[in-house]
């Protein structure tokens, strides 16, 4: 929704990043003790580098790390948000990527949700046209001035609920709560969203990914999964403390299992933790209460599925519909 230029989440809510909020943040993480930083998500020891540039039938996933993926998906190679930053802002990656950009196959399309730094890399994106040019760029509405101006030849602006076609290959551009800003002077001039990956064959609707990008808790989700058959649920558990000045924009992990629910998803599989320090809650904290929220909910222990950063799912049909 656009309003006064300006985009607008589904039910009115605007997020004001005032500094006199940020300044009271600043001034109450003086007071916290010092968390335990030391754990950090693990590397995959058996990544499947040559697997994974030869493979063209089987649908794959692959963690790289914080809300980057890369996902096969009928013959098709596709990144969501690909980051290879080693800092974001003063802060230092958590850990490094568990693929990096020679690793991959060649691309075809890129998928971003918004325009925040740690989704929308320019020096990654440049990365990725170099090694795959002529790449499709597939971008909210509001960011395809800014990437053409860049270089970036193929360059799709979606707003919500449209749908790309890549041969057999549906991309649904869908809701969320969220806000953006890259300057002082473009707050919400561009949208956000997730993506919704679905075979265009009727029998492969199971095998639909749900890429949720960044969002706060609301009723989208519901419709989401009222809209799409949705396999696997990649959904962000992470940055969310303090969660009175987080809550209107990123789900904590008692939330995100809360929206794994929502949308009917088979699988959830968590990212946005572990590869960059940008709120207060600690990686372990993040699993820890994941972790809990699931148990009360009585889902059953397959239907979530941590991964390690360069872990490949494969195929993605294996636990789909293991429901319990």
């Amino acid at each position: 929704m656009k309003i006064n230029g300006r985009y607008e989440n589904m039910d009115g809510i605007r997020l004001r990043k005032k500094l006199p909020f940020i300044q009271k943040w600043r001034k109450e993480r003086k007071k916290i003790k010092l968390k335990d930083w030391s754990y950090t998500v693990p590397q995959c020891g058996e990544k499947q580098i040559e697997f994974l540039k030869s493979n063209h039938t089987e649908p794959t996933m692959t963690w790289i790390g914080h809300s980057s993926f890369l996902l096969q998906m009928e013959g098709k190679n596709l990144l969501t948000d690909p980051v290879w930053a080693q800092r974001m802002g003063l802060e230092k990656r958590l850990a490094p990527p568990g693929l990096m950009p020679s690793d991959l196959p060649r691309i075809d399309a890129v998928l971003l949700s918004h325009s925040h730094y740690d989704h929308m890399d320019m020096p990654s994106l440049r990365t990725v046209h170099q090694r795959n040019p002529g790449v499709q760029m597939l971008v909210p509405v509001g960011l395809g001035k800014k990437l053409k101006s860049s270089g970036f030849q193929k360059v799709t602006e979606v707003n919500w609920w449209d749908t790309v076609r890549l041969d057999g290959l549906e991309l649904h551009f869908v809701p969320a709560q969220h806000w953006t800003r890259r300057t002082l002077f473009d707050t919400n001039a561009s949208h956000w969203g997730g993506w919704v990956l679905r075979p265009v064959t009727h029998h492969g609707e199971r095998l639909a990914v749900y890429f949720v990008g960044d969002s706060a808790y609301f009723g989208g989700f519901k419709t989401i999964g009222e809209r799409f058959r949705i396999g696997w649920a990649l959904m962000p558990i992470g940055a969310y403390d303090p969660e009175w000045y987080t809550g209107k924009q990123h789900v904590n992990p008692e939330e995100a299992v809360q929206a794994f629910i929502d949308c009917g998803a088979d699988v959830c599989v968590p990212m946005h933790y572990g590869t960059f320090r940008l709120a207060d809650d600690t990686p372990r904290e993040a699993l820890d209460r994941l972790h809990a929220a699931w148990e009360r909910h009585g889902l059953a222990p397959e239907r979530l599925r941590i991964l390690t950063f360069g872990e490949t799912v494969r195929p993605l049909a294996e636990t789909v519909g293991a429901r319990g």
